[in-house]
């Protein structure tokens, strides 16, 4: 304590304790050092050194920290665990090696057949490419054989007559002209397109006197005409208008043969001239009984022997609907078949016939006793008799209770107002038309009258005297829908008209009214079929018909579509080979100048064939010879067999079951461009399709962003004048093949659905086939049509937002079905199906045909 104390008070010593006090903890960390190192570097080299001189030695026993042999460190549970998981990965590391080996081989192997398919590719596009100029080289070569060997043929080069033209050598006697001699063929090449050049009637004086309504209706059908020409240099037929003429203007035969002399193309002899007499009235007069018409045809409804000159002149039908349409609505049903009365007639005899029929040739001549006095006794006594004996309820009247009309001499008036006569015949199953007794009356106009009033209304004409002309007669088969007996046989027409089963009577029934809208009605229908007729008569084809000009709407397309795997899938059907080449058009129809001469012998040999307006060729829907209009109503008459057709008629008209054929899509569509697009893409990769007309049938153009998919053919997007479902069936002129899958933007079909249905259609071209049925019939308890919409089993429409039809229908849903037809679905939006599936059935007589489907609905197999 005191030394401590010393040393801290600084006493005597303590500077060499502190000296000795540092230099002994030096020692200590200097050793400690020293001491440190030796233990971690010298101790793991002694250890080190002594563990792998024991490994070394040779007794196994010896080893102490070596590898032992077998498992004798795999003794405890979890060691034993271990090694099984080592093993197992080690294996496993082996065969992922091996299998790495492997595909680096098969990887090599591949990557030279890789090499080996580039050189053969490219050893096949020189192949291809000398082929393609092998095959360059032989159709040159093609071409110039058949150029030495064939005499290059054009158009003939048309000649055109001087105006001072003499003309041909006029005939002996005027009675006697024929085309053959009155006729001149050099103004109407078959290439000309039969133009008519129409005179204005107003700037001559007879056209002041002709009836307005009548020269009104003549003048607008005749700017409506597609063969009417302003140049009369190069027109085929001249057309002038002499009649009807006011009352009580006469116009003297002198002077209108004056002012016919005086036309400016007359050229002395009036060939090639046509001069028309519309009669409203039945006491029409026969201006050009006196007047010398030189080699101009004469085509009017009143004819005598003297004057009508057979397959020259025209006997027309009067023009009783002159400025306005029929009323179609007022137009009775054809069924029931049976009416109220079995024949009726109405007139009075103005003057007798004794005398005339003393003179001529008659049936009582060769007859025993004496003959009545003239045939209309004979008539008028059986006829009462019928209605005595009331067998049958029959309706005859000889009387006219008012003023009877105006008539010609010997010709059987009309009685009453032509209303009450037309109720009359609406009553009457058979209509009687008792012909003039005059012999050399050919037609009169009123009984011209009484044939339009009888048709009109679908009471069967029933002829009394085979002498008479009736209108068209050379190219239409009355026989079809009237009946021609001879006068002496009035006591077996009570038993001809009750022998008349119900199928025949209404397969007359129906082509009288056919007879009667198509020539008859209104002044376009006459107008036409004069033309028609002497088109016909001298071979010209008929013109095109017009096709619906397709203003398109730019768009973009690039977008590639995809291919849904449920709607490409055709399933386990086998519809044939697949047409895989590019988009091709139907195959025009190549018959345009042998077609007048083909059919026109038909049109007197046989009935004639199915109708066809050809769509890619003449449309004249006038005459049954061209048009070959059956005679059994307005429907096809499939005869013979096709490759697969519906006949040999029907497939020369409209193209039959032709070996390459596609068909293009028609989808309407209003504003919903992402429902388009979607329906757009469902048809990529459809085989058979040629194009698709989107119908853009809103006034808004589509968003200028908008990308369109790429389906592989083109789509053409149409621009519509204005919002109508009519747009549908417009005949577009991008359409260029015969058949039209007409289909909604939001349809879904499968591939292998439309190729069924197309399928289908090639076998039965005349009608409409697809997918959407419905029902319709008369419910008699509601005196109603009744409409089912829902799944059934009997169906009887099939709607046109997916089905096939004909191109051929388009035209005459655009074109000859009316109009009011057409105004009626746009007032409501609606029933354009309804109007196209009776349109097509009224055609054909056909009902439409829906292709099955692959599932059972409500117990029906579709």
């Amino acid at each position: 304590m005191t030394g401590y104390t010393m040393l801290r008070n600084g006493g005597v010593g303590n500077g060499s304790q502190t000296c000795m006090l540092r230099w002994s903890n030096r020692i200590r960390l200097t050793w400690l050092s020293f001491t440190l190192f030796i233990i971690l570097v010298f101790f793991p080299l002694i250890a080190h050194y002594y563990l792998t001189t024991l490994d070394e030695a040779d007794e196994a026993g010896k080893r102490i920290f070596g590898p032992r042999a077998g498992n004798e460190l795999c003794e405890v549970k979890h060691v034993l665990d271990l090694c099984r998981i080592r093993e197992s990965v080690s294996e496993e590391l082996l065969q992922l090696e091996a299998k790495r080996q492997e595909l680096n081989s098969e990887i090599a192997k591949l990557n030279l057949k890789i090499e080996a398919c580039k050189k053969s590719i490219e050893n096949a596009k020189q192949d291809l490419l000398q082929l393609k100029n092998v095959i360059s080289q032989t159709e040159h070569s093609y071409k110039e054989l058949m150029a030495q060997n064939q005499p290059k043929l054009s158009l003939p080069i048309r000649l055109l007559p001087e105006k001072d033209d003499a003309g041909l050598p006029p005939p002996k006697v005027i009675l006697g002209c024929r085309l053959h001699n009155c006729f001149d063929y050099s103004r109407c090449p078959l290439t000309s397109g039969f133009p008519v050049y129409v005179y204005d009637s107003d700037k001559f004086v007879f056209g002041n006197y002709l009836d307005p309504l009548v020269k009104q209706a003549f003048q607008a059908t005749a700017r409506a005409n597609v063969y009417v020409t302003e140049n009369a240099d190069i027109a085929c037929l001249y057309v002038i208008l002499v009649g009807e003429m006011q009352e009580p203007v006469v116009l003297r035969p002198a002077e209108l043969e004056k002012q016919l002399y005086s036309l400016p193309h007359w050229q002395t002899d009036g060939h090639n001239h046509v001069i028309i007499n519309l009669s409203r009235k039945s006491d029409t007069q026969n201006l050009l009984y006196n007047v010398s018409t030189g080699r101009a045809m004469v085509a009017q409804s009143t004819f005598y022997a003297a004057q009508y000159r057979p397959g020259f002149d025209l006997v027309v039908s009067p023009l009783v609907h002159a400025m306005s349409e029929p009323n179609f609505m007022e137009i009775p049903p054809q069924v029931p078949v049976k009416r109220k009365y079995l024949f009726t007639f109405q007139g009075e005899k103005i003057e007798s016939l004794r005398s005339s029929l003393q003179e001529a040739h008659s049936f009582e001549e060769e007859m025993e006793g004496d003959p009545p006095a003239d045939y209309d006794d004979r008539i008028i006594a059986t006829l009462k008799a019928v209605q005595d004996s009331k067998l049958d309820q029959v309706l005859v009247e000889f009387t006219c209770k008012n003023q009877p009309k105006p008539s010609l001499p010997t010709e059987w008036a009309l009685c009453g107002e032509r209303e009450d006569r037309l109720e009359l015949l609406k009553l009457s199953t058979f209509a009687l038309i008792i012909t003039p007794g005059d012999p050399h009356l050919v037609i009169s106009s009123g009984c011209a009258a009484r044939l339009f009033e009888a048709l009109e209304v679908g009471a069967v004409p029933v002829v009394l005297g085979e002498q008479i002309q009736l209108p068209y007669q050379d190219m239409l088969q009355w026989n079809e829908a009237a009946l021609v007996v001879p006068k002496p046989r009035v006591t077996e027409v009570h038993f001809l008209l009750r022998s008349l089963s119900d199928s025949d009577l209404l397969a007359m029934r129906r082509q009288g009214r056919f007879l009667w809208e198509t020539y008859f009605s209104t002044a376009d229908s006459i107008f036409n079929t004069v033309l028609a007729m002497i088109r016909t008569r001298i071979q010209i084809p008929a013109a095109p018909i017009r096709e619906e000009a397709a203003a398109e709407i730019p768009h973009r397309s690039g977008k590639a579509a995809g291919t849904d795997p449920n709607m490409a899938d055709n399933g386990d059907l086998d519809l044939g080979p697949v047409e895989t080449e590019p988009p091709y058009a139907s195959p025009k129809y190549l018959r345009n100048f042998t077609l007048t001469v083909t059919d026109f012998y038909r049109s007197w040999n046989s009935a004639p064939g199915p109708f066809h307006l050809f769509p890619h060729t003449p449309y004249d829907p006038l005459l049954p010879s061209e048009a070959k209009f059956l005679g059994s109503g307005t429907g096809f008459r499939p005869i013979g067999g096709g490759a697969g057709g519906s006949g040999k008629e029907f497939q020369a008209a409209l193209g039959g079951n032709v070996p390459r054929e596609q068909f293009t899509v028609v989808m309407l569509t209003y504003e919903r461009e992402e429902v388009l697009m979607n329906s757009l893409e469902r048809l990529n990769g459809l085989p058979y399709l040629n194009k698709v007309v989107v119908v853009w049938n809103s006034p808004k153009l589509p968003s200028e962003d908008l990308l369109w998919p790429d389906i592989g053919v083109p789509i053409m997007v149409v621009r519509t004048e204005k919002n109508s479902l009519n747009n549908r069936f417009l005949p577009w002129n991008e359409i260029e093949t015969e058949a039209i899958l007409s289909i909604d933007d939001d349809a879904h079909l499968r591939h292998d659905e439309i190729m069924f249905g197309f399928r289908v259609w090639r076998e039965a071209r005349d009608r409409i086939v697809g997918f959407p049925g419905r029902y319709h019939a008369w419910d008699i308890p509601h005196q109603s049509w009744l409409y089912n919409s829902n799944y059934s089993c009997e169906l009887s429409m099939v709607l046109t937002g997916a089905a096939f039809f004909h191109k051929y229908y388009a035209y005459l849903y655009s074109y000859v079905m009316p109009q009011a037809i057409r105004d009626m679905v746009d007032e409501y939006i609606n029933c354009e199906d309804i109007a196209m599936n009776f349109l097509v059935s009224h055609i054909t007589r056909k009902p439409p045909i829906k292709t099955p489907g692959l599932f059972p609905v409500f117990g029906c197999y579709e």
